[in-house]
């Protein structure tokens, strides 16, 4: 059984997703068991450039039919920059589990838990394509292997860089970890505010 990290104390803080990993991997199946998504396996292709001039002409379109001129000063670049935002924030597809370790697992004698608190997360929901953002708590109980502790933010922001929703993102998180470098237990949690609920809908501003 995993064991999830020590929950901040927070008493303005909501909604918090936790994830606790089992330790057997019979019971999860690992990532490296899981065949690349038709996305990943897009990304993974290149051809960024291409990729970036399809979607500048998506949004030129959107932008057309919000009833916007498209051709005055503010909006000349706007689908373009628009078209590369989105292609680095959904770069993570391109990432695999191995080049963002890049060989930084060490075997190591400690057994007691690691922590690593407050990692930055930005994300996109995949539902309304906003961003939601705030922070993500990792802990592990090693077993014979330890991660180089900036791995364990790269690994946050590869899945991060993706369109997500909390509680998938949470879980990839945990299994990359499991992954790497099989602990005794591994526990996720994710604390963020979505602008979708702030944004539009219940306008619910300050929730996380």
């Amino acid at each position: 059984m995993c064991r999830p990290p020590p929950k901040p104390r927070d008493d303005d803080a909501t909604d918090d997703t936790e994830a606790t990993h089992q330790s057997k991997r019979s019971r999860t199946k690992s990532l490296a068991d899981q065949p690349p998504t038709p996305c990943e396996l897009n990304r993974r292709a290149g051809n960024d450039e291409a990729r970036v001039e399809k979607i500048a002409g998506a949004v030129s379109t959107i932008l057309e039919a919000l009833g916007e001129d498209r051709t005055r000063p503010g909006l000349q670049q706007t689908p373009k920059r628009l078209a590369q935002l989105l292609v680095d924030c959904t770069s993570g597809y391109a990432r695999r589990l191995d080049e963002v370790l890049n060989g930084a697992v060490f075997e190591e004698t400690y057994s007691e838990m690691v922590v690593v608190r407050d990692i930055a997360l930005y994300s996109l929901c995949e539902h309304h394509v906003v961003p939601f953002h705030g922070k993500c708590h990792i802990a592990y109980v090693p077993n014979g292997r330890v991660l180089g502790l900036s791995k364990l933010a790269r690994i946050a922001e590869m899945y991060a860089r993706r369109l997500q929703v909390q509680e998938r993102l949470t879980q990839q998180i945990a299994q990359a970890v499991q992954d790497a470098c099989e602990p005794l237990g591994v526990g996720v949690v994710v604390e963020c505010s979505h602008m979708c609920m702030c944004m539009r809908g219940v306008r619910a501003a300050g929730s996380s």
